[in-house]
């Protein structure tokens, strides 16, 4: 199952770019912008010791990484359980990920999925991604891959793009959907075009062998170059970088000059997609 590294500097990004909470909220978001960590944990404790559910999460979050105080997971836990026990899907998904990997509490996927859970019932899509991993690998109940699909998709459509490339791969092998080559090439397409590495690869190879999609070499060079050339991505699975260029120079084989210079030009002219958060 892919997961993401444990760290949450996304959700934080949301309380931060989001609307305002006035005084010391404010000023504790400031200094955490401005890598003032000390500072920012100073005024976030205050606030998630009244019960601020926004500040309970950083603070954890801060416990987690070791930012501003003495990495802790046991503290990560308790200050998220506070956020996810006043009912946040944040505090709820960051708690289910501190039990899926075991760090401040015993690794337990069933209570990793009991969290996941509530927050992707509110529409959480990280909650929504870990919840269909764990039905697609069987981790804290039985495998279904009718359920993964669901919540893989439900998190797809809010733009992860991680889910959307696991939705394709089950279209691709017919796992808890009907097999469908052209459904598979449209949610790998999404995955792709926001600069996931390995959906990227996959593009290429169904534009390289027709799969889902109009046989195109130009195209399938263009995602195989962009994978191999992808070194942002930290999810990016090892040896894809490489892959993608062994799967660039068989199919450059098969081209004339003329379609290597266009998928070099498109190449270099491709812009990712921002996904949506």
């Amino acid at each position: 199952m892919r997961t993401p590294s444990a760290a949450l500097i996304l959700i934080i990004s949301l309380f931060l770019a989001g609307p305002a909470i006035a005084g010391p909220f404010e000023d504790a978001a400031y200094a955490y912008k401005q890598g003032d960590f000390k500072t920012a944990y100073r005024l976030y404790k205050p606030l998630a010791e009244q019960g601020l559910p926004e500040a309970q999460v950083i603070l954890g979050y801060m416990y987690e990484t070791g930012q501003g105080v003495p990495q802790d997971y046991t503290e990560a836990v308790k200050w998220y359980r506070k956020a996810a026990d006043q009912g946040g899907a944040i505090g709820q998904s960051s708690l289910g990920q501190m039990y899926f990997l075991g760090q401040g509490v015993p690794q337990d996927y069933a209570e990793a999925a009991k969290w996941y859970r509530k927050a992707a019932e509110q529409g959480s899509r990280f909650g929504q991604y870990m919840l269909g991993g764990l039905y697609q690998e069987g981790y804290g109940f039985p495998k279904d891959f009718a359920e993964a699909a669901k919540w893989y998709r439900k998190a797809a459509e809010q733009g992860h793009s991680i889910a959307q490339f696991q939705l394709a791969h089950l279209y691709a092998e017919g796992h808890g959907v009907p097999q469908d080559y052209a459904e598979a090439a449209k949610w790998c397409r999404k995955a792709a075009e926001q600069g996931y590495s390995v959906a990227q690869n996959d593009l290429g190879a169904m534009y390289a062998n027709g799969d889902g999609v109009p046989q195109d070499y130009v195209l399938a060079h263009l995602w195989f170059s962009l994978a191999a050339s992808n070194v942002l991505e930290e999810e990016m699975h090892e040896g894809t970088a490489m892959h993608a260029a062994k799967n660039r120079d068989l199919v450059a084989s098969k081209m004339t000059p003329d379609q290597i210079a266009e998928a070099q030009k498109l190449a270099r002219e491709w812009k990712p997609k921002k996904e949506e958060k």
